[in-house]
């Protein structure tokens, strides 16, 4: 999902926020669980790419229906192109390869560290951070480091796994770093339809490349994978994107944010509890410095 500086134009009850929230935390959280599900019988790109377009597609009448233009300028386009690569392709789509090596909480534990990348981004292009920041986010890649420790668990192969979702997670922060500084749609549903469109084009061209095409066979698909897959579309995509479009427009952005070390917790839960994936010690107090150190960065960067 996209990053964006949209601040609220208005405030909505605190019930409706809440069940807004409620929805982009639990889902959210839970895409990691149904993405390990659904990469056991579908090839990773594949997946991605079908998930994404199909997303992309979907969310485009929806968009018209709210009020947005038929179309986009080129630059416009050509930004969308570009976000959607970094976020869709790059983000989730390496993240469905490295589930295939690793936990969905583990996963989910790095992908965390997003907001960490984008402070320093904004270090390295100039902007002023304060030494709070920049000592809360050290500190938060301190516990990144530590999910790789000896008795960490994680999965069958934790370093290629690991490598690959810290690929994701600086892909991730890249596109949302990007993303406020390009020409994008000013109606965030065109836009995000057309990034996940994008971004789906670029992993559907990967999965003829690395050969997920020619190795699937539809008939191989077990009924979980094939539910997971239509979760992420319908549920993950579609439900929670538009809840999260609605909060921003209705709620504090300093509470939409906490979205991102909420649903890394949930993943964790989820993993542990439906694909009783192994939680150590090692992993909770990496969790544990990573999450609070999100949570600090966040707090600091929208007070």
């Amino acid at each position: 999902m996209t990053t964006t500086t949209t601040t609220a134009t208005r405030t909505a009850s605190p019930a409706i926020t809440w069940f807004a929230l409620g929805i982009v935390y639990v889902v959210w959280g839970s895409t990691y669980l149904n993405i390990r599900i659904a990469v056991e019988t579908i090839p990773p790109f594949l997946m991605g790419g079908a998930r994404f377009m199909l997303a992309g597609a979907l969310l485009y009448p929806i968009a018209r229906l709210r009020g947005a233009p038929a179309w986009v300028t080129r630059r416009q386009f050509w930004s969308c192109a570009l976000v959607g690569t970094l976020l869709a392709a790059g983000g989730n789509g390496i993240v469905n390869v490295a589930e295939r090596h690793i936990d969905s909480g583990f996963a989910a534990l790095v992908i965390a560290a997003v907001p960490l990348w984008v402070v320093l981004m904004r270090r390295v292009t100039g902007d002023r951070i304060s030494v709070a920041t920049l000592v809360s986010v050290m500190t938060g890649f301190v516990g990144v480091g530590l999910l790789l420790a000896p008795g960490g668990g994680g999965g069958s192969n934790r370093t290629l796994g690991f490598a690959l979702v810290l690929l994701a997670s600086f892909s991730w922060a890249l596109g949302s770093f990007l993303s406020p500084r390009l020409t994008l749609p000013s109606n965030g549903l065109l836009s995000t339809s057309i990034q996940m469109f994008c971004g789906g084009c670029v992993l559907a061209v990967s999965a003829v490349v690395s050969g997920d095409v020619s190795d699937f066979r539809f008939g191989d698909v077990s009924l979980d994978s094939f539910l997971a897959f239509a979760y992420l579309v319908l549920i993950g995509s579609l439900v929670a994107y538009t809840a999260y479009v609605w909060l921003l427009q209705n709620a504090p952005i300093s509470r939409v944010a906490t979205y991102a070390y909420v649903n890394p917790t949930i993943a964790i839960f989820l993993g542990w509890l439906i694909l009783d994936e192994h939680v150590s010690v090692t992993t909770l107090l990496g969790a544990a410095v990573v999450i609070g150190s999100v949570a600090v960065t966040v707090r600091k960067e929208h007070a």
